[in-house]
């Protein structure tokens, strides 16, 4: 039996903030996630849809990482990454995470697969609600 990954393994996504009690504001009071616990001011963990998300204040290299610098997004408008919550009503999910504080990029955009819009965390960490829709055929593959 492999050691890695184990039924006991856990992912966590880290993601690195300028102001920590803002973006523990935002998490907890717009996105909804539960907030687990603070750690020293640095750090605040919350679950969000079974999943772990690890908020961080930059830093310089460590031990550990010693070429590593991390750092909060430098363009909201050029993502590496994103995370995509599925959803069973996007306009309604839209709705109701407008009301909580959320801004998105744009209304829901209909595909024939799928409903999906896109919003950001305050230090430009992008989100994604889907919805996907029953018998669509898979969207087309990226250029």
């Amino acid at each position: 039996m492999p050691v890695f990954p184990a039924d006991a393994t856990d992912l966590t996504r880290l993601l690195v903030v300028s102001d920590l009690a803002r973006s523990v504001a935002w998490y907890r009071d717009v996105l909804g996630a539960e907030l687990v616990g603070e750690y020293g001011g640095t750090s605040a963990v919350f679950r969000f849809v079974g999943c772990w998300l690890l908020l961080v204040t930059g830093g310089g290299p460590t031990a550990d990482k010693p070429t590593v610098t991390m750092a909060p997004p430098a363009d909201p408008d050029q993502p590496s990454a994103e995370l995509i919550v599925a959803v069973p009503d996007c306009r309604a999910a839209h709705a109701e995470l407008v009301g909580r504080g959320a801004v998105f990029l744009a209304d829901p955009v209909e595909y024939p697969w799928e409903i999906r819009a896109f919003f950001g965390d305050p230090d430009g960490h992008l989100f994604e609600i889907s919805q996907r829709k029953r018998d669509a055929a898979p969207p087309p593959p990226a250029a």
